[in-house]
């Protein structure tokens, strides 16, 4: 229950504010190779909203960092 709980959250949550990207996109697009901020970027558009991603980055390098564990 708590896994498909915490898949429904990470739907809601959003990672990039400005393009409304969530975090179960960002963790798509790493689920399928994108190992670095740059490819995560290009694959989810995070980043290249009005703050340039000064907001998402920090989120997207953590979520990263998850997956490294």
């Amino acid at each position: 229950m708590e896994k498909i709980n915490d898949e429904i959250m990470d739907k809601l949550k959003k990672v990039c504010i400005c393009k409304a990207i969530s975090k179960a996109k960002i963790k798509s697009a790493i689920a399928d190779g994108a190992d670095t901020l740059e490819k995560v970027q290009k694959a989810t558009g995070a980043g290249t909203g009005g703050c340039g991603g000064n907001r998402c980055t920090p989120k997207i390098l953590e979520i990263l960092k998850e997956y490294d564990k």
